[in-house]
């Protein structure tokens, strides 16, 4: 996944960052919220069952966007899309954790810590180039 950003334009929601379409920004944070009501972790079985109630169509929640601010809403989003899309980028970025052994998902914290990586990586680039900062 690709992270385009405006430093001097950056949204104040770090979904809206991360992913491309606002469908995708709602779905994300609903999934985080599932997690937390959930002590931080969830199964894989619960997971799959919070994907299939997307993909029906049975996923109700509040939403804090507008026009849909305070209102309750079904969302619906399709199960592989999810996966494709959300999931596996969540994990991929280090926004989510997967483990194999007690095959759990989790909210962790190594997002932060590779942006940190970044930043580093590109003062290296810099310092071959000879700047120093």
């Amino acid at each position: 996944m690709v992270i385009l950003f405006d430093r001097y334009n950056l949204p104040e929601d770090i979904f809206e960052i991360i992913f491309a379409t606002e469908q995708q920004t709602i779905v994300a944070k609903e999934l985080v919220k599932y997690i937390a009501e959930n002590k931080g972790e969830i199964t894989k079985t619960e997971m799959s069952l919070f994907a299939t109630r997307l993909h029906d169509g049975l996923y109700e929640c509040v939403l804090d966007v507008p026009p849909y601010k305070g209102k309750h809403v079904k969302l619906s989003y399709n199960k592989r899309q999810f996966y494709d899309r959300i999931l596996t980028p969540m994990k991929t970025m280090g926004l989510i954790d997967y483990d194999l052994y007690k095959k759990t998902y989790k909210i962790c914290a190594k997002f932060q810590q590779e942006m940190i990586r970044l930043g580093l990586m590109w003062k290296q680039e810099l310092k071959k180039y000879g700047f120093e900062f």
